[in-house]
């Protein structure tokens, strides 16, 4: 294994582990709190989309985050159809079933608003235009 291969994993796993920080930092959770947010929220997302835009997302998430969006993903469960705001809050409730969250719709805003701050404006507005207002409404405006 080179020296490179070492170098890009650690630089991966830090920059993973930043998004986490600034997650954590946003909502005043702990580290393990938000990185089950992240990828609670990732997982939703992912499965919201449509297979392109998914996979348009996934092109712009930094390689360790990527893993955990593709975290057992069912391709053929895949894109959910009924994409309200409602069901999309109660997966990321359900996640928290234990560590109920006070308030859902924030938690979800602060892992969109990360996205905001790392993707691409143009791929955040496609991401953003695929979802029903409601659930837009909980992006940054564009």
């Amino acid at each position: 294994m080179s020296g490179t291969s070492i170098t890009n994993f650690t630089q991966a796993a830090q920059q993973a582990q930043q998004w986490v920080n600034e997650l954590a930092e946003d909502l005043g959770w702990t580290q393990p709190r938000a990185y089950h947010l992240l990828r609670c929220v990732l997982h939703t997302l992912r499965d919201w989309l449509s297979p392109e835009e998914m996979t348009d997302l996934s092109s712009q998430l930094p390689v360790l985050v990527r893993g955990i969006y593709f975290e057992n993903w069912k391709p053929l469960d895949t894109p959910v159809w009924e994409r309200k705001k409602e069901d999309f809050i109660a997966r990321v409730e359900d996640a928290f079933s234990g560590d109920m969250l006070n308030d859902p719709d924030e938690a979800v805003r602060a892992v969109f608003r990360l996205l905001d701050r790392h993707i691409s404006h143009g791929e955040i507005v496609q991401v953003r235009n695929s979802m029903k207002k409601p659930l837009r409404d909980l992006w940054p405006a564009a």
